[in-house]
């Protein structure tokens, strides 16, 4: 009888240890959504200029100064040749130190686009670019542009999609289903794959093997760039940018399969970079950010990934190479979630492809 009271007690305490563990971790991870901006035309990124003033790209070619502050928007003039053609337009947007850079669909000739980046001085009434990068070959096509960029000190990634060429991705002389690295000048790093142990790659190929990045960032914790990447019919993933590297497109399937339906490639072979995470079915991985604010803090250190055909935002735990654990904070709430990033306070912001901008926070 004593055995069986000791026992009900343990049951009881370990009931209590669970209940405490679960609002614990859940209180504080309470959420609020607030609209801050709607009537976008087809949004495609968003960049912080600074504490309420923000510069938004519209895919056909629009370029967004939104002060929050006064609740003013004006279009600021651009010198870009942008071609909107199905996934393609003016897309990714990032200031840095006076400076405004782009990645958009650059109009070569007769419909044929290349994946382009571009910088200018930043003025709040023109912008007059100068392109720093183009993907060769020109390709007519309006699939997978890819074009996430990240600055990392004064290094430049710029995700360049596969333009549904398939096989192209595992060709190092062409660049697009590739990760691209050059210096915030448009110079090119000495120490590029290239230059060491690549002699046969482009010298601005930084890895190889990528179908259609559509989020990457930069972690402020191990110094790391993280990306999304669109699988084919299932296959998506999150995983790190790695130098010399190849994911594998598309000898690799990811776990995904064709659009037909019939098998691909196997989801992962010795030699090639594996992903963190896979998403099988696919959610349509969009932005992602690794979470650093005073918000959140329980997040810090952790990615959180948003998501077009599954309408979420991921809080995604990991470490190293190491997938631990994932929560869906929201799903079906604002729409298709294009771009996702971290504010001067720890809050996130949200853009939609319903032209909205939302702030996810505490308050």
């Amino acid at each position: 009888r004593t055995f069986k009271n000791k026992r009900c007690f343990f049951q009881l305490m370990k009931k209590v240890l669970i209940l405490f563990i679960f609002l614990s971790t859940n209180v504080f991870a309470e959420i609020n959504l607030t609209k801050i901006k709607d009537g976008l035309n087809s949004p495609w990124s968003l960049s912080i200029v600074n504490d309420g003033k923000y510069l938004i790209t519209e895919k056909p070619g629009n370029i967004i100064l939104f002060n929050e502050v006064k609740n003013t928007s004006k279009t600021i003039k651009h010198n870009l040749d942008v071609l909107e053609d199905g996934q393609g337009g003016l897309l990714d947007i990032f200031f840095e130190k006076n400076y405004v850079y782009v990645t958009y669909s650059e109009h070569i000739t007769n419909g044929f686009t290349s994946t382009s980046l571009a910088r200018a001085k930043y003025n709040e009434n023109e912008l007059n670019f100068s392109n720093l990068f183009r993907s060769t070959p020109s390709i007519k096509s309006g699939y997978h542009f890819g074009s996430r960029i990240v600055i990392k000190e004064d290094d430049i990634y710029i995700s360049s999609g596969e333009r549904g060429g398939g096989i192209i991705a595992q060709d190092p002389t062409k660049h697009p289903g590739s990760i691209i690295r050059i210096k915030t000048d448009g110079s090119i790093p000495k120490d590029n794959p290239k230059f060491l142990d690549k002699s046969d790659w482009l010298p601005e190929i930084y890895q190889i093997g990528i179908r259609n990045v559509q989020g990457m960032c930069l972690s402020s914790y191990d110094n790391n760039v993280y990306m999304t990447n669109h699988g084919a019919r299932g296959g998506d993933w999150f995983g790190k940018v790695n130098k010399g590297g190849n994911y594998g497109w598309d000898k690799l399937y990811w776990g995904g399969t064709k659009y037909s339906g019939l098998p691909g490639g196997p989801e992962w072979l010795p030699g090639y970079d594996r992903p963190i995470k896979y998403y099988v079915p696919s959610i349509a991985t969009s932005a992602c950010l690794i979470y650093s604010g005073d918000e959140f803090p329980e997040w810090k250190g952790q990615a959180l990934i948003a998501s077009l055909k599954h309408q979420s935002l991921r809080r995604l735990n990991f470490e190293e190479n190491k997938f631990i654990e994932e929560e869906i904070l929201f799903k079906n709430t604002i729409g298709r979630i294009r771009d996702v990033k971290q504010d001067l306070n720890g809050k996130i912001l949200m853009l939609s492809d319903y032209g909205e901008i939302w702030r996810m926070s505490k308050d």
